[in-house]
C-alpha cells in the first residue's frame, strides 16, 4: 500500500506559502527565491544586484544555510540587510521558515526581497516559499550538462544567471550545448551572463527584475 505524504507535506507548505506571497505583495514586496549549487555565485549574484536594486528602493536578504552564517555577515559587512536561516541538515528552505524569520523582519513597504535557498539543484525547486519568481545561478565551472540533469530547478525558474563566464574557455563549457538543454525545459527562460567579480552583467539582469516587478 502507498501512502502519499509528500502531497499533504506540500499542501501544507503550499498553503503557507500562498499565504507569505499574499502578505508581501500587500506591501508592494517583490521577492525573488534564488537557486543554485554550491559555490555557484549566489551571493555574489546578490551583492552586484544590491548595487544596482538598492537605488531603486531597500532591499533586504534571507540567507538559507545547512551551517553557518558565514554568507550573512558578509552581506552586513558592506551594508545588506541580511538574516539567516540555518537549517540543521535539511536540504532545502520551506514556507513555515520563511514565516519565522519574516517574523522578525523589519521591511519597509515597496522593498526588494532576496532568498538565497541553500546550495541544491533538486530539493529547493520542490518548494515554493511565497516567492514572486525563482531564478536558477549555474556557473560554467559545473557543466553544461546541468539543464539536463537537473530539469526541475530550470523549468521553474523565470531566468537563467550563468556565472564565472571568463573560465568558460578553461574549463571547456559548451554554451550551445546547455542553450540546447535549457531551451529543451524552459525554451522562455533567458540567459544573464554574469561576472559577480567585476560585476559586468549585473546591469542587464537588474533591469529585467524591475520590467518583471513592474508587471506583476
Amino acid at each position: 500500500m502507498r501512502v502519499e505524504l509528500k502531497r499533504a507535506i506540500y499542501a501544507e507548505n503550499d498553503a503557507q506559502a500562498s499565504e507569505i506571497h499574499e502578505g508581501l505583495r500587500a506591501r508592494s514586496i517583490f521577492t525573488v527565491n534564488v537557486l543554485g549549487s554550491p559555490g555557484a555565485g549566489k551571493t555574489s549574484l546578490i551583492t552586484r544586484l544590491a548595487e544596482r536594486l538598492g537605488a531603486d528602493a531597500p532591499l533586504a536578504v534571507i540567507e538559507g544555510d545547512v551551517a553557518s552564517d558565514i554568507d550573512t555577515r558578509a552581506l552586513r559587512a558592506l551594508g545588506i540587510d541580511a538574516y539567516q536561516i540555518e537549517t540543521g541538515g535539511d536540504c532545502h528552505l520551506n514556507a513555515p521558515m520563511i514565516k519565522a524569520i519574516l517574523s522578525r523582519m523589519k521591511m519597509d513597504d515597496g522593498s526588494w526581497l532576496f532568498i538565497e535557498n541553500i546550495g541544491n539543484l533538486i530539493c529547493p525547486a520542490e518548494f515554493v516559499i511565497g516567492e514572486d519568481l525563482k531564478i536558477v545561478v549555474a556557473s560554467v565551472a559545473e557543466g553544461s550538462d546541468k539543464p539536463y540533469k537537473y530539469p526541475a530547478a530550470f523549468a521553474r525558474s523565470a531566468a537563467v544567471v550563468l556565472t564565472k563566464p571568463d573560465l568558460a574557455e578553461a574549463v571547456g563549457f559548451d554554451e550551445g550545448f546547455f542553450r540546447s538543454g535549457l531551451a529543451s525545459v524552459a525554451p522562455k527562460a533567458p540567459i544573464f551572463p554574469l561576472n559577480g567579480k567585476t560585476g559586468e552583467g549585473a546591469e542587464p539582469l537588474a533591469a529585467w527584475l524591475r520590467e518583471a516587478r513592474h508587471s506583476a
